[in-house]
């Protein structure tokens, strides 16, 4: 299965505070150990809310809301992607997370065989399209753009995902198309659905005591139902393609929906790990 790792973030993240040496060995020791065991698919931090945007659907048109957001303890500070034999063995790894004080969020992520084959689906059509572009994704790095940042679009959770009702098949063939359109200009990395937060779990650490907690969680609003990874040259252009993606929910008459658009840390942005 494929799975995602959502560390959520804190007051002293939000602030652009940096983890302790002894944190970062803890982490670079564990990624590591995910390499060795082939699991990691990807992984990356996030910049904090201050130099990110959310972009509203509502009846009446787009609002675009630019950060900080003050609910630090739900914002996403950093994620893993994950591919494993079982959801026993998804949970090994979330519960060997190096967490401070907070939460990881363990959520599975949706397979083009999950959704059942539908009369009118063509030959070249979304299904193809999604297979194609994972494989892609999957097989390298695209190489980046000059003069792009990279940014993750995370679509909230809401009633509808949280039930797990599937797309329709006009729904995913309009993303299928706003997707194709993202990997001819090399502008999509990568990008899925997450399986809703009762197919999930949490790993939550206080005063130093971890615990795993099974879902489904209540704080919808709060909760990730799929996301697109894009290089672009600003987060002007990381809005626009949001609200092309909430386009898609309007015209299936879904009236509201949220995405947040968060920029990603680049790898001479990372704290590195003094030597011992």
């Amino acid at each position: 299965m494929r799975c995602m790792l959502l560390v959520k973030s804190d007051e002293n993240i939000e602030a652009g505070g940096l983890p302790s040496q002894e944190e970062l060995a803890q982490m670079a020791r564990f990624n590591e150990e995910m390499l060795a065991a082939g699991v990691t698919l990807g992984g990356e931090g996030l910049h904090p809310s201050s130099r990110g945007a959310r972009v509203r659907l509502t009846p009446r048109g787009f609002d675009v809301i630019d950060g900080p957001f003050a609910e630090a303890k739900e914002l996403i500070a950093g994620y893993w992607l994950l591919r494993t034999a079982s959801r026993e063995q998804a949970l090994d790894w979330l519960r060997r997370v190096p967490a401070r004080d907070g939460s990881v969020e363990l959520r599975p992520l949706y397979d083009t065989e999950d959704f059942p084959v539908d009369a009118s689906e063509q030959a070249g059509g979304w299904r193809e399209q999604e297979l194609a572009a994972r494989e892609a994704a999957e097989a390298a790095t695209p190489p980046r753009k000059p003069g792009t940042k990279r940014f993750i679009l995370m679509l909230k959770a809401d009633a509808r995902t949280e039930s797990g009702a599937l797309p329709s098949e006009e729904v995913l063939t309009k993303m299928g198309t706003l997707m194709e359109e993202g990997v001819r200009t090399g502008a999509l990395l990568a990008g899925d659905g997450l399986k809703p937060s009762g197919a999930g779990a949490r790993l939550r650490v206080a005063g130093g005591k971890a615990s795993t907690v099974d879902g489904p969680f209540t704080e919808s609003k709060e909760l990730i139902a799929g996301y697109t990874l894009l290089q672009l040259p600003s987060l002007r252009e990381a809005v626009a393609f949001a609200k092309r993606w909430l386009e898609v929910h309007r015209l299936v008459g879904v009236p509201e929906a949220e995405i947040e658009v968060r920029e990603l840390m680049e790898p001479d942005e990372v704290p590195r790990v003094s030597p011992a």
